[in-house]
């Protein structure tokens, strides 16, 4: 049987249950396990189109957009005027090498008089930004109703700064050029939006003590961070823990994972590991992650504690 945990029909992941185009397959009885970068760890998906089907999408797209320009009598330059871009860049949003953001899209349907017609393809739009391994887990954030995470070499990209992220991108071997840097961080940040949905899902990250010491980027990086860890705990929706450098127990030993529960109950694991993304959907590894994660819990500090933790570690900066 397939799942679908995209954005999918009626049963959609996109920004609620019910508003999606389509959907991105996933076998209920095992995992999707898809080759592509560490996304967590090198700050989020790029504004570009990340596979074939992707491409397909963000040219047919753009196809769309050139045929309504011109039947408005818009020179490229002038459309681009009206939108804040360059002609330039219209004219990669227009041939498919640059994935235009949802309000872009809007915007760009109201300039046009589309009556709605661009905006149909923006969450399928904004999922081509995305590898294939990616999309499902991407889909997943935006209507989960509990997120849990256990990291142990990087901030939550969920929780990342865009210095942090900057700094985690510049580390990138191959290097990453500006223009793909300048797309994941965008990207990443757009993900952000779920502590400012509502209903507010409930979210717990821990994270292991030695995270909160690296100090990528620097000191001023490394303090701006945990100034937004800090910021984001006092929200009453999420819980963020330390794991203790010092605790002689540790349910985590087998690396990080995120434990997303959807509106209908039914939860997924993500995992990565050396550039492998993997999505299971099994229910018996589900229910098993869920209950590691709580053994997790157990093990860190307490939220207060591990908040005046942080405030130990900004201090000594």
């Amino acid at each position: 049987m397939t799942e679908r945990t995209g954005a999918a029909a009626e049963a959609g992941t996109g920004t609620g249950t019910g508003t999606g185009t389509e959907s991105v397959p996933v076998d209920d009885g095992g995992a999707v396990v898809n080759l592509g970068d560490g996304w967590e760890s090198d700050g989020g998906a790029g504004r570009r189109p990340e596979d074939g089907a992707g491409r397909g999408v963000v040219t047919a797209f753009g196809q769309t957009m050139k045929t309504l320009r011109v039947r408005e009598g818009l020179e490229r330059e002038e459309f681009g005027k009206r939108l804040g871009y360059s002609a330039s860049t219209v004219a990669s949003f227009e041939q498919g090498r640059r994935i235009p953001s949802p309000r872009t899209i809007e915007r760009a349907d109201e300039v046009l008089d589309a009556r709605g017609l661009l905006c149909l393809w923006k969450e399928q739009v904004e999922r081509a930004q995305y590898p294939v391994f990616f999309q499902g887990m991407a889909a997943l954030e935006k209507e989960a109703i509990e997120l849990l995470a256990y990291d142990t070499l990087v901030v939550k990209g969920l929780l990342q700064t865009e210095a942090y992220m900057r700094a985690l991108l510049a580390m990138r071997r191959p290097v990453l050029d500006q223009e793909t840097i300048e797309q994941r961080v965008a990207a990443r940040l757009a993900r952000q939006d779920i502590f400012n949905r509502w209903p507010a899902p409930l979210l717990s990250f821990v994270m292991d003590e030695s995270v909160l010491r690296r100090r990528y980027g620097g000191k001023d990086v490394q303090r701006g961070q945990l100034e937004q860890l800090l910021l984001i705990g006092q929200k009453r929706n999420v819980e963020i823990q330390v794991m203790p450098l010092d605790s002689e127990d540790n349910a985590g030993v087998n690396g990080p994972f995120t434990v997303v529960t959807r509106k209908d109950g039914k939860r997924f694991v993500y995992a990565e590991a050396d550039g492998i993304g993997s999505l299971q959907t099994d229910p018996e590894r589900a229910t098993l992650a869920h209950a590691r994660y709580g053994i997790i819990r157990s093990q860190a500090l307490s939220p207060r504690e591990s908040l005046e933790l942080i405030e130990r570690v900004l201090a000594s900066l």
